[in-house]
């Protein structure tokens, strides 16, 4: 039996990039995948195809995490159609604005707290209550990011996000254990996506970050999705509270010149 048999998997911001990557290796693995997409849907349905041409089961909407109602009205629709989410990915997210806290107006503050954290957290909400009221287990991935950890100047508003990611995750944990859901993260470096595209378009600023990467190269959105296959498994069922890092080491070179 694949790892994911007839699991109902909802991945946000899964038009693209590490989403994209997760939502095919769920399906690979027997999962009901649904498919999310913020504005693009030309992208979305790019990305819907390909989970089916990987050979997995999936559909699509369009979801903005950034709003309460949009995402109670999502959810409870996903709910309602396929009689339950199994697993949460909390993937959706933007970039940070590149501004100093004191150039930084708060709109560009708010809407990068809203998609990232505030985003993780309605999700996450909703998915809680649907389990515990069906009084069945479930699995909450969040994708966040080194910068929960490290801080990049000019980047505040994006920083911020993640590490609140981070400390909303373990409070999580805290409080659904005794449930059977398990919360955990992901935390990836430089990974060859459109978010990063700068650096992999670049070669001389890919050259100069991969400098810092003891493994001398990014990421590749596959090798996030491995990971998350292994978190929303069963064979991860002891596993709660817990971030994963995913940077070549970059982490471990801070202070040694990176």
């Amino acid at each position: 039996m694949k790892k994911l048999e007839n699991k109902i998997a909802l991945v946000t911001g899964s038009d693209s990039g590490i989403g994209r990557a997760i939502a095919i290796e769920f399906a690979k693995n027997g999962a009901n995948v649904v498919v999310c997409y913020h504005s693009n849907e030309e992208r979305g349905q790019e990305a819907l195809e390909s989970v089916q041409q990987h050979g997995g089961k999936a559909s699509l909407i369009k979801l903005d995490v950034s709003s309460e109602q949009d995402v109670e009205a999502q959810l409870e629709a996903i709910i309602q159609q396929f009689g339950g989410i199994d697993i949460l990915v909390n993937n959706s997210g933007v970039n940070g604005s590149g501004i100093p806290i004191d150039e930084m107006d708060t709109s560009t503050f708010d809407k990068t707290i809203k998609t990232n954290l505030y985003g993780t957290f309605f999700c996450s909400r909703k998915f809680i209550q649907h389990r515990k009221a069906v009084k069945k287990p479930g699995k909450i991935i969040n994708i966040s990011s080194v910068h929960e950890e490290i801080n990049a100047p000019g980047n505040g508003d994006y920083n911020a996000s993640k590490a609140g990611i981070r400390n909303l995750m373990r409070t999580i944990a805290l409080e659904v254990g005794k449930f059977g859901i398990n919360v955990n993260d992901i935390a990836p470096g430089m990974i060859l996506t459109a978010m990063n595209q700068k650096a992999v378009d670049d070669p001389q600023v890919r050259e100069k970050a991969e400098q810092h990467i003891p493994l001398g190269r990014a990421g590749r959105p596959e090798e996030i999705a491995y990971l998350a296959l292994f978190l929303a498994s069963d064979e991860a069922n002891y596993v709660t509270g817990s971030t994963y890092v995913m940077d070549g080491g970059l982490m471990i070179n801070i202070g040694q010149g990176a």
